[in-house]
């Protein structure tokens, strides 16, 4: 009689999983998941089609925008969905410092967007971040796309003494493999705007010039990695991948910064039904590039898609936590404003946040918990089982019980910090070596509130929305008219600024409104 080999396994005390055979002690519960986060640029959370499908509608106040992402659509349906993930300080670089240190700007080095006139902005070298706790607990580590936090220094690996090219500031940069946190496999930049002439530093510092539209590439590539094409990750070890994925970022004006069959998709659907959002002026110049904006967030999500069938075919999408974020929104004509970011409005600050682990987390739409972007570095953890390896350096908070619906999860927060900082002094070089912290604000469940000042610490202009009545923040609220409600709103603030040790409150700045 033939025996099968699954009997003779478990006759051993083994079992087989994926077809490998593993002891009883390192089973399904105990093996350790892979971790793949994807986060475009720019992308606000108002852009995913399934906003505007019965299950989700019900959890927001807003209309989503008319856009095409059947990928997310039915990722949403497999995964945990947030409504109020926040970009604290909704800049690339800020973000992304928080992302990989959970330590706000202050903390983590990068309060501005990195160039090379601000040494005053690079990620520490000196602190672990979320690479290299991974890396230290058995992982392969990869980063494939836009990195966005290195001071450009004239490191260029093709040409020593030079910068990686000739623009006045240089803002891209090259990150050598000291800088890289914990991240073995590497096809990166710092940050470079012409989506479909990319170019990529790999592991060796080897630079690769590419001619195709940038996030199509680095699906690519990301493939290949869980393919492991060229041997190119230690298949013993469980992976954590990171794809950064530039688009939909500006620029967004022609059909040289998108793909036509995405274009074509919106090219003939009018402004104003695509511009749905009724704080939105479609008479603005830039609302010529709504077709571009969203036919980028359509090409992401089918890159999306590409890598989660992919995920699917390599049978590893069980114990695979996939997470898809950005780093800030899009105001895209709301407001009247043409900067799209580094604003307390919700299309600035509203990020995308959906998590999906099929083994342990049950779908559901969370629309509780408010997530501050250093929250990430410790809740992704969290997730991978590597709560207690959760560096002493972090601030944010590990929600990872509160996703995945725990009993003692930690005690929801009532509010977030906006923060928003500018250009300090300068050297004799003409290099900025401090910042100016030019707004500090709040974002509750119900309440935005931001104060913005001068250097000689005078109140400039101060936000102040009712978002439940107000979803549109089209009505900026009376504080004589709502004394109460902002004085608590600065108390909560003043807190929180403290427990992070901001700025605002090392200095007191306006202290005789915001109680420290």
């Amino acid at each position: 009689m033939k025996t099968s080999k699954k009997f003779l396994f478990a006759a051993a005390g083994l079992s087989l999983t994926n077809g490998i055979p593993v002891t009883a002690q390192n089973n399904i519960q105990d093996r350790k998941p892979n971790v793949i986060y994807v986060f475009p640029d720019q992308f606000r959370n108002h852009a995913m089609g399934f906003w505007g499908e019965k299950g989700f509608k019900e959890h927001v106040r807003f209309k989503p925008d008319p856009v095409i992402t059947p990928n997310l659509n039915n990722f949403a349906r497999e995964s945990v969905v947030l409504t109020s993930a926040m970009s604290n300080c909704p800049l690339s670089s800020p973000h992304r410092g928080m992302l990989l240190s959970g330590m706000y700007p202050d903390g983590s080095g990068v309060p501005l967007n990195c160039n090379s006139d601000r040494p005053i902005s690079s990620l520490r070298e000196d602190i672990e971040c979320i690479g290299d706790v991974f890396k230290k607990n058995g992982y392969d580590c990869a980063y494939i796309g836009k990195l966005h936090v290195d001071f450009p220094t004239p490191n260029n690996p093709e040409a020593p003494g030079t910068y990686v090219n000739n623009d006045t500031p240089v803002w891209d940069a090259y990150t050598p493999k000291e800088r890289r946190h914990g991240f073995d496999y590497w096809y990166s930049y710092g940050t470079f705007d012409i989506h479909k002439q990319p170019h990529y530093w790999d592991t060796d510092g080897k630079r690769h010039e590419i001619r195709e539209w940038s996030p199509k590439h680095e699906a690519d590539k990301a493939i290949e990695y869980l393919k492991n094409t060229g041997n190119v990750r230690d298949t013993s070890k469980p992976f954590f991948m990171v794809v950064s994925m530039n688009p939909p970022h500006s620029p967004y004006r022609t059909i040289e910064d998108v793909m036509e069959e995405d274009y074509n998709l919106y090219k003939d659907i009018p402004l104003d039904k695509l511009l749905v959002r009724p704080n939105a002026n479609p008479q603005m110049e830039k609302a010529q590039c709504a077709p571009f904006y969203f036919a980028s967030v359509t090409g992401v999500d089918r890159e999306f898609g590409r890598i989660l069938k992919a995920l699917k075919d390599l049978r590893l999408e069980e114990n695979t936590i996939v997470v898809f974020s950005s780093d800030h929104g899009e105001t895209m004509c709301s407001q009247n404003t043409n900067d799209p970011k580094n604003s307390p409005y919700a299309e600035s600050m509203n990020v995308p946040f959906l998590v999906r682990y099929p083994e342990k987390l049950k779908p559901h739409v969370e629309d509780r918990l408010l997530l501050s972007s250093p929250d990430i570095m410790p809740t992704v953890l969290g997730l991978a089982g590597l709560s207690r390896q959760i560096p002493e350096t972090v601030q944010g908070t590990n929600f990872a019980p509160v996703i995945s619906k725990e009993k003692n999860a930690p005690k929801l927060p009532s509010g977030v910090l906006y923060l928003r900082n500018l250009n300090g002094e300068k050297n004799a070089d003409g290099k900025i070596i401090s910042y100016f912290p030019e707004a500090r604000g709040i974002k509750t469940e119900r309440y935005t509130l931001a104060i913005s000042i001068d250097k000689q610490h005078n109140i400039k202009h101060i936000f102040f929305y009712d978002d439940i009545k107000d979803p549109y923040q089209m009505n900026n609220l009376s504080i004589t008219e709502n004394q109460k409600i902002f004085e608590d709103l600065c108390r909560q603030m003043g807190q929180l600024l403290k427990q992070v040790n901001d700025p605002w409150y090392k200095d007191r700045i306006l202290s005789s409104k915001i109680p420290y």
